[in-house]
């Protein structure tokens, strides 16, 4: 397991255990974090699992594939550090891990 805080864009925050090899969007959907509509189930179709990784994680979260590029830009809330949650898989490294949630998932 790898814990995993989600900030929501009021601040609120909410930190779960994430399963090893799930999703990051899979935790929040399974913890019932608001904020992360995931509305296609994590095939990366939809962009409603939209979060902000924080800073410091960035690098530790692997790179973004063309699928979600493509899906991010249509976001206008995106941001350099926007990701896909569906396509952040949780392993060790990312115990302690912290994303913010925007305000709206479009």
């Amino acid at each position: 397991m790898a814990q995993i805080t989600f900030i929501e864009h009021d601040g609120t925050e909410h930190s779960v255990d994430a399963k090893l090899g799930s999703s990051l969007m899979l935790a929040a959907v399974s913890n019932g974090i608001p904020g992360i509509d995931a509305d296609c189930g994590g095939s990366c179709s939809c962009a409603t699992c939209h979060v902000f990784v924080h800073s410091e994680w960035q690098d530790r979260v692997g790179e973004m594939n063309l699928t979600e590029e493509a899906m991010l830009s249509l976001s206008p809330d995106r941001k350099e550090n926007s990701r896909l949650s569906c396509q952040i898989q949780v392993t060790e490294e990312l115990d302690g891990l912290i994303v913010e949630t925007p305000e709206f998932q479009f």
